[in-house]
């Protein structure tokens, strides 16, 4: 009989961060790779991945905003593999919508990746996980506890998916736990937007340095796989830097 592994939805797959969790939860589990976009890069990586171990990867193509299309997507996931134990959270819109010049559009879009798509794929993956007493992890942010400057509607996004974290444990105990990882500065934004440098970011963590996306996905796969006794927590992985005053 071939070995049953876990099975794990990922959003957001394709790249930077999203990719790293896929690579690390890949020697354990077979995946559902989400993305919206990035089609080259989700091919690039399933190939990868599919290299070391045929059918382990499924790809799916989807805008999470289109709230009413996810349940399909979680069936066909189900489907695929005929059975779902895992969901990571970790698409994310991020970009400044500084006061006074913040559209409609632009708050809708930030709350719908960070705080309502996640919502309603944990409503749809609910009677899967539960089956499979399995788990949700949430890539969550350090500016959920506190604001970034020029980012108000992106870190009240976060600081919702927060709560999310907190109020799914609680309603999907005792068979599913629901944890967080809140990173700080992993990878450097490709946004043009940013004045602070890497290094001065660094000096202001107990850790002086940044962080990689392999540690989060560590995070990642340990709140996943391992930490059978933990719900409800929210895991920074910052290097210190919630203790900078």
């Amino acid at each position: 009989m071939p070995e049953s592994r876990p099975v794990v939805l990922v959003t957001g797959a394709a790249r930077r961060v999203g990719a790293a969790i896929a690579r690390r939860l890949h020697a354990e589990c077979d995946l559902a790779l989400h993305y919206r976009n990035s089609g080259d890069a989700m091919q690039e990586l399933a190939d990868e991945l599919l290299a070391r171990r045929g059918g382990s990867v499924l790809t799916l193509r989807a805008e999470l905003a289109d709230t009413a299309a996810l349940p399909a997507l979680v069936e066909h996931v189900a489907g695929h593999f005929g059975r779902l134990d895992g969901l990571v959270n970790n698409a994310s819109a991020f970009y400044p919508t500084p006061l006074g010049e913040t559209s409609e559009a632009q708050f809708d879009e930030l709350f719908a990746s960070n705080a309502k798509a996640p919502f309603f794929l944990a409503q749809a993956a609910a009677p899967h996980l539960r089956a499979a007493r399995g788990a949700i992890v949430s890539l969550l942010d350090i500016y959920a506890e506190r604001p970034l400057p020029d980012h108000p509607v992106y870190s009240m996004a976060k600081a919702a998916h927060r709560m999310l974290v907190l109020a799914l444990a609680q309603a999907l105990g005792p068979e599913v736990r629901v944890n967080g990882v809140a990173p700080g500065t992993v990878l450097w934004s490709e946004k043009p937007f940013k004045a602070e440098t890497e290094e001065a970011i660094a000096t202001r963590t107990a850790l002086k340095r940044v962080g990689s996306p392999e540690a989060v996905a560590e995070a990642v796969r340990f709140l996943l796989l391992e930490a059978d006794y933990s719900t409800g927590t929210v895991l920074p992985v910052d290097g210190g830097r919630l203790l900078a005053t």
